[in-house]
């Protein structure tokens, strides 16, 4: 349980770095400085991804890393750019969450191998 922990964590920070680069890409008005914190954060987000692969299932990892994306990406645009989020967001995030722990409960079974 100790890998699938470490394996969410990395999911999770892969997450909010694909976020903070969308975010950056909005905050600030030199090109040079907001494509300089895109490309960092994209190479943060990667590495953190595929440290959250070595633990986790492809699907775990993508979905975790999707919905805190998702999730930190709307709750950034509500309160930092002044965005409206309507109910039907708040549904989704919460189906998404769901989602997620439902995978997040669910085992990979091991594939028997034929020869």
């Amino acid at each position: 349980m100790e890998g699938n922990s470490k394996g969410y964590a990395w999911a999770i920070s892969a997450g909010f770095n694909a976020a903070l680069a969308a975010i950056s890409a909005k905050f600030f008005s030199s090109q040079l400085i907001k494509y300089g914190f895109v490309v960092f954060f994209n190479m943060i987000m990667w590495g953190c991804y595929v440290n959250s692969l070595k633990a986790l299932s492809s699907l775990q990892a993508t979905v975790t890393n999707f919905a805190t994306n998702f999730l930190s990406s709307g709750l950034a645009g509500f309160f930092l750019f002044e965005e409206a989020l309507s109910l039907k967001w708040f549904a989704g995030a919460l189906l998404i969450v769901i989602g997620v722990l439902v995978l997040s409960k669910s085992s990979i079974e091991g594939k028997t191998r034929v020869d």
